[in-house]
């Protein structure tokens, strides 16, 4: 169990040994960092288990396995399974962040960046295919649970949509799309791809689901599109 800040030690001076129980404070910028790391470690943990049972699969005890911690161990990290689950989605969202979203801003503004955001997406499913997504398993699991834990799940995934929306609406502002083209309806056949490829390629196993994908988004340059490139 990781050491809290007000935990104490026993001396190893020969002079403690005169005094029983002679103890001294752990310093409270070590233990610190110390849990979070190991806090970091278990969320890190947790995020691959529910790529394979699902957020609601997530339990303390299976963590504590995982981990070769005690359950009191991990508990005393989280206090509660939705803290957990919560902390799941806020790490899975990090990375999502971090490989999709943040990349694109080195790009021009418009199509370039409507662009690349659909292409690292991509690249995110082409992976998660395999190991799960996080957002689309916990529609699943919390669509019709209100609480916490559902809005965390939406919240992550309307900032998403909403960052998409944005870079459609920039592209239109920058001559790229259509300036009658409506941008909420381009960024949802964006996102309807995205699901429609977890669908045939993860659960039905149906071949050629990727190039079908990069072909529909293609098929939305082209229809809203003022001299786009489809993305090869």
């Amino acid at each position: 169990m990781p050491i809290s800040p007000t935990s104490l030690v026993p001396r190893k001076s020969p002079a403690a040994a005169t005094r029983v129980g002679a103890r001294v404070a752990v310093p409270e910028g070590r233990v610190s960092h110390k849990g979070q790391q190991t806090k970091a470690a278990i969320v890190g943990a947790a995020l691959q288990l529910a790529t394979q049972v699902g957020l609601e699969g997530l339990s303390i005890g299976a963590l504590a396995d995982v981990m070769h911690m005690s359950k009191s161990g991990v508990f005393a990290h989280f206090g509660a399974r939705e803290e957990l689950q919560i902390s799941v989605i806020r790490e899975y969202f990090r990375q999502f962040e971090q490989e999709v979203f943040y990349p694109v801003l080195k790009l021009p503004r418009g199509l370039p960046r409507v662009e690349a955001l659909f292409s690292n997406w991509m690249k995110r499913v082409a992976v998660e295919i395999h190991s799960g997504c996080i957002f689309i398993s916990g529609a699943v699991e919390f669509d019709d649970r209100p609480g916490a834990v559902r809005d965390a799940l939406a919240s992550s995934v309307k900032t998403w949509l909403d960052a998409m929306y944005r870079a459609v609406m920039q592209a239109k502002r920058e001559g790229h799309l259509d300036a009658n083209a409506d941008g909420h309806q381009i960024a949802f056949e964006i996102h309807g791809l995205i699901l429609a490829l977890h669908y045939e390629a993860r659960f039905l196993n149906n071949p050629g689901s990727i190039t079908r994908a990069h072909t529909g988004f293609a098929h939305i340059l082209d229809r809203y599109g003022r001299g786009a490139t489809p993305l090869a």
